[in-house]
């Protein structure tokens, strides 16, 4: 069989050097012993010629164990014993003509809506650009068949720049007057179409004016500020994408004759028996049924301290296993898992607040008809008063440039766009521009714990009363651990000696700590009943020689830098803020009473959070959440404007309308503060262009103005409403300035 040749514009040389061994490791999945995985996509394969080629090829690679072609995905699957195999297997692709890269079941397509829009604008520019200057010379006293030149050459110039620019506008005006309504496009669409039209005419006519700079210099306004919105708009993910970060990929499963495979999580089902490796997250609800480690449970309920599980614990999909492998039982299928629970209440809970209406979209609705009323006055009136059929028409294109929505365009999204660059100088992302306008509206601020307004980490809390002699070798222990106490007390130790600790003879016991022998003296840093001869000795964790006490280690949560402070200017500022929490009732209340805060709730589930922030919105409340958790994800959805921060897991992140990226609780007052400016602006704004229409409508229906100085005075609007928004910004130098 013949193969369809691969694209002759391939780089071989690129394709030949494959990813760091660091990314193939994390692509590649353990199957057995020294045996990993790894799913390649190679978009050039064609055909059975293709699979022959290539299957053949890398099977000759030494190190190689199976080398399977999906046609249908265009995949190819391999199993090697080392990723140096796997780049070898990239420069054979190579060489072969075929580019290939990791496969990511989380990729994303790119937003092909955005780079129409920016290619219509930059054929708009272009288009527009060339027009200008040729326009200069029929303007500035061309005559005769000069100016009919420039004129035809315009005219060649704008058809295709029209047609190709103004799609946008084109496609939102049919689909809207098809369903019998009107949209902000409509009136763009037909001022455009006479203003063409009647240039046409002019030009075979051979009158002294024609007006193809206007519409495309209209059409190159409009798309600027749609380019703006939509770079705004698209921000605002749908955070149940975020799950495909949080949920695994797939599990190795053991038959019932001892073989193992890596099945895709689709494909698990109940019954099956999965081997779940220390630092893989746990695919689907299952059981433990041998082993011992400690699961980190946080994200799914906000408990801070992780979860001992053992044969016979139930663990929820999306938990983290920390210390050591488990071998688990699947309870439930993909579609009935914990996760599968937190995507049906997020959707419902986004579809919620999909109902708000931005300050824009309100305006739009009662501007067109406004617009269509009065330039079919126009026309009419000045047909009745014996303008004549050209002049009424001129009028009436006259009157639909200048009251064209450009400013309109640009008020809300341009203030949004420099909002957002504060906001990010200021160690904040925004990614939704409504979000500003409902930020603005807040009147009641309720906080997750864990991870929020602490830093989710536990912290030695009486190192001071530990010898240092003693607090260097539990801190060295900790060091071959994963446990996040153990983490803490390595933390504490650094800069101490370091004491002299065999490391051969160091080993963990998953759920019960790490131990090591010096001489004849065995030491274990983890749980005092296992750690300790005398039960009664201590409790939680603790460091022992041969079974005797010789320190006991208690923990506590960090707040976050300026936590105190931050909520103390909330709370000036008029706010209600409440503490919604997972974690136990005798962990929220200390930090509620040292923050000042009354009203708060420990033991919280996902729903309950999620019917809190319902009960606030059907009393008319507008909450903000505050949360970090995979918990938090359906209340960060469901509440009227959301944040998280940084190191949220991916869902939190995703839910949310803002992110701050520094540890500083300073982000929620400084980002409130920027709303409200920013909400101000578009007010500003907005009333800048209803003034203008006010005074220019009236002038262009009594036929002062002509299409060519709508279309510049309709700019001029514009660069008003961008310098108004620029205010946001001087307004920031002028602070720092003192």
């Amino acid at each position: 069989m013949t193969c369809c040749a691969p694209s002759e514009f391939t780089d071989i040389a690129v394709a030949a050097l494959g990813p760091a061994d660091e990314e193939i490791r994390l692509a590649a999945r353990t199957i057995e012993g020294d045996l990993i995985q790894t799913e390649l996509s190679v978009p050039g394969i064609h055909c059975g010629g293709c699979i022959q080629k290539i299957e053949t090829a890398l099977g000759r690679l030494g190190g190689v164990e199976q080398a399977r072609v999906n046609l249908s995905t265009r995949r190819v699957t391999l199993r090697t014993h080392d990723t140096a195999t796997v780049r070898r297997a990239f420069g054979t692709l190579g060489e072969l003509g075929y580019q290939a890269h990791l496969f990511d079941h989380t990729t994303q397509e790119s937003d092909r809506e955005y780079w129409q829009l920016i290619k219509a604008l930059a054929v708009a520019a272009f288009g527009s650009m060339n027009i200008m200057m040729l326009s200069v010379g029929a303007w500035s006293g061309a005559e005769g068949s000069t100016r009919d030149i420039l004129h035809l050459i315009c005219g060649i110039i704008a058809l295709p720049t029209l047609v190709y620019a103004g799609r946008p506008f084109y496609t939102s005006a049919w689909t809207a007057l098809r369903h019998g309504r009107t949209n902000m496009d409509v009136p763009i669409t037909i001022g455009v179409a006479l203003a063409f039209l009647l240039s046409v005419y002019d030009t075979l006519t051979r009158a002294p004016h024609a007006y193809f700079d206007a519409v495309t210099s209209l059409l190159f306004f409009l798309l600027a500020g749609r380019v703006l919105d939509h770079m705004m708009r698209e921000k605002a993910r749908k955070a149940v994408r975020g799950l495909a970060r949080l949920t695994a990929r797939g599990a190795l499963v053991v038959s019932g004759n001892g073989e193992r495979d890596y099945l895709p999580i689709a494909e698990i089902t109940p019954g099956m028996t999965i081997l779940l490796a220390a630092g893989e997250r746990v695919p689907v609800d299952a059981t433990v049924i041998e082993g011992a480690s400690e699961i980190d449970v946080s994200l799914v309920n906000g408990e801070s301290a992780p979860l001992s599980a053992a044969s016979g614990t139930a663990l929820q999909a999306g938990t983290l296993n920390l210390t050591g492998p488990l071998t688990i039982r699947a309870t439930a299928p993909e579609k009935s898992s914990f996760l599968a629970e937190m995507i049906r209440m997020m959707e419902a809970a986004e579809s919620g607040r999909s109902t708000y209406r931005r300050i824009a979209d309100t305006v739009a609705r009662y501007y067109a008809p406004v617009v269509h009323f009065a330039a079919i006055l126009s026309f009419l009136g000045w047909m009745l008063a014996g303008g004549g059929v050209h002049q009424s028409i001129t009028i009436a294109i006259a009157v639909l440039i200048i009251t064209c929505p450009c400013a309109l365009g640009l008020a809300v999204p341009m203030v949004h766009v420099v909002a957002a660059r504060r906001l990010f100088e200021n160690g904040v992302m925004l990614k939704d521009g409504s979000a500003l306008e409902r930020l603005a509206t807040v009147d009641t601020i309720l906080f997750d714990k864990t991870g929020t307004l602490t830093l989710g980490s536990p912290e030695l809390a009486d190192s001071d009363g530990i010898a240092p002699e003693t607090l260097a070798l539990a801190g060295a222990l900790g060091g071959f651990s994963g446990h996040p106490h153990s983490r803490a007390i390595a933390r504490a130790a650094r800069g101490l000696p370091e004491p002299r600790l065999d490391i051969s003879a160091v080993s963990e016991h998953p759920g019960l700590g790490v131990e090591a022998r010096q001489g004849t003296d065995l030491y274990r840093l983890g749980r005092a009943a296992w750690a300790l001869d005398d039960q009664g000795a201590a409790s939680g964790t603790v460091l022992s020689r041969n079974g005797e006490l010789l320190a006991a280690f208690r923990f506590a949560e960090v707040l976050r830098p300026e936590a105190e402070s931050a909520i103390a200017a909330l709370r000036a500022r008029g706010f209600d803020i409440e503490i919604l929490s997972g974690d136990r009732a005798e962990a929220v209340e200390p930090l509620a009473r040292r923050l000042g805060i009354a009203t708060f709730t420990a033991g919280m589930l996902p729903g309950g959070k999620l019917a809190r922030i319902e009960q606030l919105i059907a009393e008319g409340r507008k909450p903000m959440m505050v949360g970090d958790g995979l918990n938090d994800g359906p209340a960060l959805a469901a509440a009227h404007v959301s944040m998280a921060p940084a190191t949220a897991a991916d869902i939190g992140r995703n839910s949310a309308d803002f992110v701050f990226l520094h540890e500083s609780l300073a982000a929620i007052p400084a980002t409130l503060d920027v709303a409200d400016r920013s909400a101000r602006l578009v007010k500003q704004n907005l009333g800048l262009s209803l003034v203008y229409n006010v005074i220019a409508l009236p002038i262009a229906v009594l036929g002062f103005v002509t299409p060519f100085v709508a279309a510049i005075a309709m700019s001029g609007s514009s660069v008003v409403v961008v310098a108004n928004a620029l205010r946001l910004t001087m307004s920031r130098r002028r602070n720092a300035n003192g």
